[in-house]
């Protein structure tokens, strides 16, 4: 049995791995995909403290290395249910290899991944002109026209990166206002690489193998038009990684997991940090913070139970 079994290996997860393992927990953390999470596709982080210029991988490996130090032990696999021994204690997870493993305490921190628009023509092109990573694809629109879809920090940073590819950059954002920092969106409109369409929504993707133009719409005049460019960018908010575990965790009506105060969900010993959590700033920064108060509640949670 395990003091802590952390699911999800992102900032948080890997946060509360090392924060855990040092106060001599015996800690596992589970990761189903690649260890890291989304920010391991992010060219350069400036917004981290102390760190200006490292890229996502990097930061992420030297998280892995810190937990890994402590004695935390990273796994492979994916954590499908959670529930509760008879004992009304002993939190019982089922893994995705068909096994089953016990752990006093939990610590949620799945994440969260891109959400969709759910339009004509997204899923055929994606891999073909649509994309989610400018980190991963950028560089295959070398002066290229292209576009990026949405206004939040994401997609106005991402703009402004693609920009060093790209002969000319798109914003298509639904309203006037953005969710973007405000320095953020300041280089975008200095940028001579970037054009803003506004008031304006995605209906269709169109090409033939490949991503050739797409169809818009001004949502103040109904107006349609046709924008010509080869790739398009999506950031349009994200979806939280709780499948499997909305069964016993109660979430919101996005699914993202609802918490009291001290970062604990409905079940006694089973908390949450990171994107997956309701939550208004999805950072790093936040994500780390949260992993680390997380594995302190663990610790005061197992010693007094």
């Amino acid at each position: 049995m395990y003091d802590v079994v952390i699911i999800g290996g992102g900032p948080a997860g890997l946060t509360s791995g090392i924060y855990c393992s040092r106060a001599l927990l015996d800690t596992c953390i589970y990761e189903k995909g690649a260890l890291g999470g989304q920010i391991i596709t992010t060219a350069h982080i400036e917004n981290y403290p102390g760190v200006d210029g490292m890229d996502g991988f990097s930061l992420m490996i030297e998280f892995k290395k810190q937990a890994e130090k402590f004695g935390a032990n990273i796994k492979s696999g994916k954590i499908n249910s959670i529930r509760l021994a008879e004992d009304g204690k002993t939190k019982i997870l089922s893994v995705s290899d068909g096994t089953e493993i016990l752990t006093k305490s939990v610590i949620i921190s799945t994440g969260a991944r891109p959400n969709s628009l759910n339009v004509p023509g997204e899923a055929k092109f994606t891999g073909k002109g649509v994309s989610y990573c400018a980190t991963c694809d950028g560089a295959f629109f070398r002066d290229k026209e292209i576009a990026v879809i949405g206004g939040g920090n994401a997609a106005i940073e991402e703009a402004i990166f693609l920009t060093r590819f790209a002969s000319k950059v798109y914003i298509i954002h639904r309203r006037q206002g953005f969710r973007a920092a405000g320095i953020v969106l300041e280089r975008a409109k200095k940028n001579p690489k970037i054009e803003f369409i506004l008031d304006t929504v995605v209906e269709e993707f169109n090409g033939s193998e490949f991503l050739e133009s797409i169809k818009i719409k001004n949502v103040i005049t109904n107006k349609e038009s046709v924008l010509n460019v080869e790739g398009a960018f999506l950031y349009v908010g994200f979806m939280p990684n709780t499948e499997g575990l909305k069964e016993s965790i109660k979430v919101d009506e996005k699914g993202f997991i609802i918490t009291q105060n001290n970062l604990e969900t409905n079940i006694p010993g089973v908390f949450v940090a990171g994107d997956v959590r309701q939550k208004r700033l999805r950072q790093v920064v936040t994500a780390a913070g949260d992993g680390a108060e997380a594995a302190i509640l663990c610790e005061m949670y197992v010693e007094k139970n």
